[in-house]
């Protein structure tokens, strides 16, 4: 039997955009998205330190497909930092559809940590823009506070949470990702790229039940 992880000072969990327009009803729906609440409500009661995630977008974000004539959503375009999936509007700044879920209950989190608001940079990981040169500052957040184990929930899984573990890993943090306080969109092999990249790089895949 695996050991009960009771999360110390130098843990924090990152819960990763836990917003309506990601759960069911949403412009941009991860399927049973809404089913993470609950879990990473009970999860945050464990940890002194947690921080969120928010995807923040301008009007117009160059990640829309309403952004590039004749493109539809999912369609994927070259922009100057490489390829861009469009995807619906979403989690436009002050929209209802960018506001954090009703059900999510942390009120002790520390940092919110918002993404995707420069309009010409998409943003999938919590350190790091897509462009892979703009930082959020988490990374420098985590160094002073002398916290060293992050544990990500949220979604989705295979964009968002799988970016965010890879640069946490990158910048030499240690990583799990608690797999049933996650939801994956499920685009092609997205969700078994996410776990093949996250045996890759060594970071660790747990259940909400190994925490004591």
């Amino acid at each position: 039997m695996a050991a009960t992880i009771h999360p110390g000072t130098s843990d924090v969990l990152l819960v990763v955009d836990p917003q309506n327009d990601f759960c069911p009803g949403g412009a941009l729906a991860v399927p049973s998205g809404d089913a993470v609440l609950p879990v990473v409500n009970r999860l945050a009661e464990r940890f002194e330190h947690v921080i969120l995630t928010q995807d923040w977008h301008p009007g117009g974000h160059l990640s829309f497909a309403s952004s590039h004539r004749g493109r539809r959503p999912y369609d994927t375009v070259a922009v100057s930092y490489g390829e861009q999936i469009l995807w619906p509007d979403h989690c436009v700044q002050e929209s209802f559809g960018a506001a954090f879920h009703r059900d999510l209950r942390i009120p002790r989190a520390e940092l919110i940590i918002r993404k995707g608001y420069h309009r010409d940079i998409d943003s999938y990981s919590a350190f790091c823009e897509n462009d892979r040169r703009t930082p959020t500052g988490l990374g420098g957040y985590l160094r002073e506070r002398e916290m060293t184990r992050i544990f990500i929930a949220g979604l989705a899984l295979d964009y968002c949470v799988r970016f965010s573990a890879e640069d946490a890993r990158d910048r030499g943090f240690a990583v799990m990702v608690i797999g049933d306080a996650c939801r994956g969109i499920g685009m092609g092999d997205s969700i078994s790229a996410a776990q093949r990249s996250f045996a890759e790089r060594n970071v660790g895949c747990l259940r909400a039940d190994s925490f004591g």
